[in-house]
C-alpha cells in the first residue's frame, strides 16, 4: 500500500519495499539477544500474553494508519510489530520442548512451521485483495487487523503455563554483548551451531527466490501480478507440505538424517530448465498461464523445490531445542535468530 498508494516525496516507490524489509528485519539483529535472556528468565506462557497484549496495542496503531492513510504511521506499525515478532519468535520455539515430548518434537515443529506459511500466504493474498479496492479496502484492513490480535490473545489464554528455565538469570542490557556471547554459547555443541548454519543458509537461498518471484514471473513467465501470487501460492503450500512430511518420514524421531536429502532436493528442482523458451508475445493472465502445459512443470519443479525446503528445516529446529541446554535454549534460538538476519542481509545485498 505504501508502494502503490501513499508514497510520498520522502519515501519514493523504489525505496519503500527495501525501508519496510530493514524496519523488520532490523529488529533481530537489535533485540533478539535481550529477547532470548527474558524468554529464558520468565514464564513463557505470560510472555507469550504480554506480548499478544502488545500486538493489539500495536494494530491500533496501524489501524489509526489505514484509517489515516498515513504512511509514517504504517511504519510506527512495522518497526513495532518487527520487535513484537522478535519477541515471539523466540519464545514460540522455546516453548515447544518444554511442552512436548521427543517423539511429538518433530512433528510439532512441522505445525508451526506449516502454520507460519499458510498464515502468511493467506495474510498476503487476502490484503492485497482488499487495498485494492481502494473505496473501502484500507478501512476492512484497519477492522480485520485488531480483530486478529484480539482472537490471538483469547488464544493465548489456554496455553498452559511453564516453569522459568533461568529464573536467576541476570539480564546483560548490552545486545553486541549479550549477542556475542549467545554465539559462543551456540558454539558449545558442535551438532546445534552446524545446525544454525544451515538453518541460515536455508534463509539465504530464501530470501534471493522469494525476493526474484515478482520479476520471474513478470520478465521470464511473461505473467500478470495473479501469476506471481500463484507462484507464492505454490510455494507456500510447498514448504508446509514438506514440514508436515517430516514427521511421517521421521517415524516420530527427531532424524537429522532428512537434512541431506532436503538439500539434495532443493538443489535438483531446475526452475531454469522448466523456464527456458517461455516467450510470450503479451502478459498472460492466471487463467492464460494455467492453460499452458510448459508452465505446469515450472509449478512442479516450484512445489518440489519447496517441499522439500521444508524436509530439510524442519528436524534441524527440533535438533536445536532438543540439544540445546534448557537453562540457555532460548539463548541459542536467539543466536539462530541473528544468524539468520545476517545471512538474509547478505543474500538481498548480492542479489
Amino acid at each position: 500500500m505504501v508502494t502503490y498508494q501513499l508514497s510520498g516525496g520522502w519515501l519514493s516507490a523504489e525505496m519503500a519495499g527495501l525501508v519496510i524489509g530493514a524496519l523488520f528485519i532490523l529488529h533481530f539483529l537489535l533485540f533478539s539477544a535481550t529477547s532470548g535472556q527474558l524468554a529464558d528468565k520468565y514464564d513463557k506462557t505470560r510472555l507469550i500474553r504480554l506480548v499478544k497484549n502488545l500486538e493489539i496495542a500495536i494494530m491500533l496503531i496501524a489501524a489509526a494508519g489505514f484509517y489515516t492513510a498515513s504512511a509514517g504511521t504504517l511504519l510506527a506499525g512495522t518497526f513495532l510489530m518487527g520487535l513484537h515478532s522478535t519477541l515471539f519468535g523466540l519464545v514460540k520455539y522455546a516453548y515447544l520442548p518444554q511442552a512436548l515430548s521427543e517423539r511429538e518434537l518433530t512433528g510439532g515443529n512441522g505445525m508451526v512451521e506449516m502454520g507460519t506459511f499458510v498464515a502468511i500466504l493467506v495474510g498476503n493474498i487476502a490484503c492485497g485483495i482488499l487495498i485494492a479496492v481502494l473505496e473501502v479496502g484500507r478501512e476492512e484492513v484497519a477492522i480485520g487487523f485488531v480483530l486478529l490480535a484480539v482472537a490471538g490473545r483469547a488464544v493465548a489464554q489456554w496455553i498452559p503455563l511453564s516453569a522459568p528455565s533461568a529464573p536467576g538469570l541476570r539480564i546483560n542490557r548490552n545486545p553486541v554483548g549479550e549477542t556475542l556471547r549467545n554465539l559462543r554459547l551456540a558454539g558449545e555443541d558442535i551438532a546445534v551451531y552446524r545446525s544454525l548454519l544451515d538453518i541460515s543458509w536455508m534463509w539465504f537461498f530464501g530470501t534471493a527466490f522469494l525476493g526474484q518471484f515478482p520479476a520471474f514471473a513478470k520478465e521470464v513467465l511473461h505473467g500478470d501480478e495473479q501469476v506471481a501470487s500463484l507462484l507464492l501460492v505454490v510455494f507456500s503450500v510447498g514448504i508446509g507440505a514438506g514440514s508436515l512430511l517430516c514427521e511421517v518420514l521421521s517415524l516420530r524421531q527427531v532424524e537429522i538424517d532428512l537434512v541431506p536429502l532436503g538439500a539434495i532436493g532443493m538443489s535438483v528442482f531446475d526452475l531454469y530448465a522448466a523456464s527456458r523458451g517461455l516467450g510470450a508475445a503479451h502478459t498472460l493472465t492466471l487463467h492464460q498461464f494455467v492453460g499452458v502445459a510448459a508452465h505446469w512443470r515450472v509449478m512442479a519443479d516450484l512445489a518440489g523445490m519447496a517441499l522439500f525446503a521444508g524436509l530439510y528445516s524442519v528436524p534441524m529446529y527440533a535438533l536445536i531445542q532438543l540439544r540445546s541446554q534448557p537453562s540457555h535454549r532460548a539463548r541459542i534460538i536467539a543466536a539462530n535468530n541473528i544468524l539468520n538476519a545476517l545471512f538474509m542481509i547478505l543474500s538481498a545485498i548480492l542479489c
